[in-house]
């Protein structure tokens, strides 16, 4: 016992001598790593290039894979900038034979644009065993059965790994895997719409699938050759497009045409690989900053530094402006990003307040009403940060996002659907009522701006003040847009044939149905809200929910009433929002995947689109688009919503925040001081030991009695 006694205050006095925190969940790193802690709340369904399409799903492949363009990390408004390539795509303009044209011709005479695209030189791949030889030169890892390749069962068995230098047949082979029915590319169709004779190159893989014995066996796409795509040399290939796309140029810079070597696609297609859950939608094999080193989608996703990867410099900039210590230094500058899967908010932002995670959130902000009034106050100059963040150095980063979410009315609806007079009135009268503003208020803790057009800040033909506001559903008054009244949306609905809500030839109610997924759903508050939107004006709201899966089918299929939908920009043209209610592009009519899910289809809009689609930005066009959101407003086949602003949190060591809305690839420029990060660590996680020396205290003092009663009855006993 006096043993104990003695040691005791050295216990209590070496917790102050611990050199790291208690409650740390990350591992240690290593001499001199630089690691980035995040998470992430959705585990990727696809890591292939040509099937991801979501932005969860980005946050990973935009590290990995590089397609030939890029946007400029700084410059607003966005622009495109090479990445492999040694300078931007020159374009020629072709006629109807095959003839080059000047770059003055006429709209109609361009019957084709060719895009040539030149490669740097020495860009390597990451290791990967689908690159590993032997002795001969043949590929060690590429089986023709099962048999062979039965010991291996994940990609980490794999002994030996290689690598190979980034070709223009490697561009190519992948924009032909998209035309692979097998792969399933959301853009297929959109790819036939635009690339010389991609349609027919899906129908000789379709074809070639069919006398298949196996139909998931590997087919080498490079021997399908069209028009549309031709290699020049190793470094040089070209992409031909019908008529003049200009917009064309930005799909250069998505995912989807980033490379994949045929070595991998072949590696992947080994007898019995699939079963096993090695290929590329588990372990993607790419030439960009970082290579994926650990996949556990349930857990943890862990991106490394791709030691091959080829010299890439932060942007060039003046001693002015706040990156001026990076300008110019290599990248990236993290060796390590580890990501773990966080479900809900509260944990997160918990372990990032006590600086285990460097950012509030990635791809969403995820500052919820639970931990909003913790981080936000309201202040003469509008919203802040609460003094316990400004102690903490917390860096407030705002992004307004170019999205729009818009509630959709299907034009092809018998009661809210058409094109007259009364149709429109309806609609109108229902857009007036239905007030965005006030639920993003309410259940979005203010963190988004209402819309006036199908067109989102930072995208041109977005307009602010006067000339940005929608007259159809609010007047200005006071230097500011002001809501229509609700009488003078009841006048609307009367107008339309729903005097008090009631139908004025039969004088029954007027019930609409919007669907809704269950997802969507889950909150009966945000129904109950919507559903006193529509009562304002004596329309009754019913639901109709279903799943995910079947609420989109029944989008698709045009089986809808009212629903709601949205869009992030996938390019940022204003033609990537407006084609959303170009007539041709509709999903029900197509009975496609297309992205006109309204089905909204008026002649004179469709005209003005095929106007603007093959112009550059010019006040001409600009025109033409001002003309299309008149149209638009007017017929009403959206209520416009709302366009998201997020609030993003970053611990004081975190460097290089900037949001980008359309960029993906931003992580190469994140910088982490872990000195400031491990000091601060401490700070915010102090060991509370009194409740040790309390509980230690109150043991003594029931042990200590307890063992002295004992020895005095020992010794009377003896």
């Amino acid at each position: 016992m006096r043993r104990i006694l003695a040691i005791l205050p050295i216990i209590i006095s070496t917790t102050g001598c611990i050199d790291k925190p208690w409650n740390n969940p990350n591992p240690t790193a290593k001499a001199g790593e630089i690691v980035y802690y995040s998470s992430f709340s959705l585990r990727p369904k696809h890591l292939d290039p040509a099937r991801s399409y979501s932005t969860d799903e980005g946050l990973f492949v935009d590290q990995i894979y590089e397609p030939p363009l890029q946007y400029h990390y700084l410059k607003r408004p966005y622009e495109l900038i090479p990445l492999t390539l040694e300078s931007m795509p020159r374009e020629t303009y072709l006629d109807a034979n095959g003839k080059v044209l000047p770059s003055t011709a006429a709209t109609d005479s361009i019957a084709y644009t060719r895009y040539t695209l030149t490669l740097k030189k020495g860009i390597q791949y990451q290791p990967h065993p689908a690159f590993a030889k032997n002795e001969d030169g043949q590929y060690l890892y590429h089986f023709d059965s099962e048999h062979e390749g039965r010991q291996y069962t994940t990609l980490y068995d794999f002994e030996e790994t290689g690598t190979k230098q980034l070709t223009a047949r490697d561009y190519v082979y992948q924009i032909k895997r998209m035309a692979d029915p097998k792969n399933l590319s959301p853009i297929k169709s959109l790819l036939e719409t635009y690339i010389v004779e991609f349609s027919d190159l899906n129908k000789q893989i379709k074809f070639s699938r069919e006398n298949l014995k196996d139909k998931n066996s590997w087919i080498d796409l490079e021997d399908f050759n069209i028009a549309g795509l031709n290699i020049v040399n190793d470094y040089t290939y070209e992409i031909t497009i019908n008529g003049l796309y200009p917009q064309f140029k930005y799909w250069l810079a998505m995912r989807f045409f980033s490379p994949l070597p045929k070595e991998a696609d072949r590696f992947y297609h080994n007898p019995g690989f699939k079963k096993k859950n090695i290929s590329l939608d588990w372990y993607p094999v790419g030439t960009a900053a970082f290579m994926l080193t650990k996949n556990d989608p349930n857990s943890e996703m862990v991106l490394e530094r791709n030691p091959n990867f080829h010299e890439e410099r932060f942007p060039s900039v003046s001693e002015s402006s706040k990156f001026y210590r990076f300008s110019e230094k290599k990248l990236p500058f993290i060796d390590k990003a580890i990501f773990r899967l966080e479900k809900e908010a509260l944990p997160l932002f918990t372990k990032f307040s006590q600086g285990y995670y460097d950012r509030s959130g990635e791809t969403h902000a995820n500052i919820g009403s639970h931990s909003f009034d913790q981080v936000f106050s309201f202040g003469a100059d509008g919203i802040e940060l609460t003094p316990d963040m400004q102690e903490k150095n917390i860096q407030l980063e705002q992004d307004e996002k170019p999205a729009i979410y818009y509630t959709g009315f299907n034009m092809l609806d018998p009661v809210v659907g058409g094109y007259d007079e009364k149709s429109r009135k309806l609609r109108q009268a229902i857009s007036i009522a239905y007030n965005d503003q006030e639920y993003v208020d309410i259940f979005a803790n203010g963190q988004g701006k209402e819309a006036h057009s199908p067109i989102p800040p930072g995208i041109p033909g977005y307009q602010e003040g006067v000339k940005g506001y929608n007259p159809i559903v609010f007047d200005w008054e006071q230097d500011r847009p002001i809501r229509k009244s609700i009488d003078y949306a009841k006048e609307l609905l009367a107008k339309a044939g729903y005097p008090n809500g009631r139908d004025e030839k039969t004088g029954k109610p007027l019930v609409l149905y919007i669907d809704m997924s269950a997802s969507s759903s889950s909150s009966t508050p945000i129904l109950d809200w919507k559903r006193k939107q529509f009562e304002k004006i004596g329309i009754q709201l019913e639901f109709r929910i279903t799943d995910y899966n079947r609420f989109k089918e029944k989008v698709r299929q045009g089986n809808t009433q009212i629903f709601s939908w949205g869009w992030l920009a996938d390019y940022p043209d204003p033609e990537n929002f407006l084609f959303l209610l170009y007539g041709p592009n509709s999903s029900a009519k197509c009975a496609c995947d297309s992205v006109n899910n309204t089905n909204y289809d008026n002649p004179e809009f469709n005209a003005l689109y095929e106007k603007i689609k093959v112009m550059e930005n010019s006040p001409k066009r600009l025109k033409l688009i001002e003309k299309m959101v008149e149209i638009s407003r007017i017929d009403a086949p959206w209520i416009f919503g709302y366009t998201p602003q997020e609030f993003y949190l970053n611990n004081q060591w975190v460097s290089n925040n900037k949001r980008h809305g359309v960029a993906g690839n931003l992580l190469k420029y994140t910088h982490i001081d872990p000195e400031i990060r491990e000091k601060n660590q401490m700070k915010y996680n102090q060991p509370n030991i009194a409740p040790l020396i309390a509980g230690t205290g109150l043991f003594f003092a029931l042990i200590i009695p307890a063992a002295t009663a004992y020895r005095r009855r020992q010794k009377e006993t003896i």
